[in-house]
C-alpha cells in the first residue's frame, strides 16, 4: 500500500498526482450531477411533477454535499481542487442533460442514468485511492452508498409490477 507523501515543511501530507486526479474526476462528477439535478429539478413536466421534483432536490443536496466533502478532503490533502464552471464542462465523464422540458419518465431515467455514471466513477478511481489513502476510500463508500440509493428510489419511480 502506497501512502501520501508527508511535506517536511509543514508536516502535513500531501497527495500524490496519482490521488489528486482521482478525487478531482469525483468531484467534477458530483459537481456536474448537481447541476443537472437542478436544470431536471426546474424543466420536469408531468404527472408525478411535484413527487420528483421534491425528490430531485434530494439528489441535488447529496451531490453538493459529497462534492463539499471531496473538495474539502482534497484541501486536506493540500491540493487545490478545481470545481469551476469550464473545468467541469470540459471534464465531466457524464452526459449532457437535455434542454427544454423533459417528461418525468424521461426525468427518472436521465437522472438514474447521470447517478449512475457519478458511482462508475467513485467505483473506477476506488481501488487507487484505497491503495494510497484508505480514509480517503471511506468518503467513496459513503458516496457510492448515498447515490446507489438514490438512483433506486428515484428508478422506482419508472418501474411497474
Amino acid at each position: 500500500m502506497t501512502t501520501p507523501s508527508i511535506d517536511r515543511t509543514t508536516d502535513r501530507v500531501q497527495a500524490s498526482e496519482k490521488l489528486t486526479t482521482s478525487l478531482q474526476r469525483v468531484l467534477v462528477a458530483l459537481v456536474d450531477l448537481h447541476v443537472q439535478g437542478k436544470q431536471a429539478h426546474w424543466n420536469v413536466t408531468g404527472r408525478g411533477f411535484r413527487d420528483i421534483h421534491l425528490q430531485l432536490d434530494e439528489v441535488v443536496d447529496v451531490a453538493r454535499e459529497h462534492s463539499d466533502t471531496v473538495a474539502e478532503r482534497l484541501r486536506a490533502l493540500q491540493v487545490v481542487p478545481d470545481g469551476r464552471s469550464e473545468t467541469v464542462a470540459t471534464t465531466t465523464e457524464l452526459s449532457p442533460y437535455p434542454a427544454g422540458l423533459v417528461s418525468v419518465g424521461d426525468t427518472v431515467d436521465a437522472i438514474v442514468e447521470r447517478l449512475t455514471q457519478t458511482v462508475e466513477v467513485a467505483r473506477a478511481v476506488h481501488d487507487d485511492v484505497d491503495a494510497e489513502d484508505p480514509t480517503t476510500a471511506d468518503l467513496l463508500h459513503e458516496i457510492i452508498h448515498d447515490l446507489e440509493k438514490q438512483a433506486w428510489m428515484i428508478a422506482s419511480e419508472n418501474t411497474e409490477v
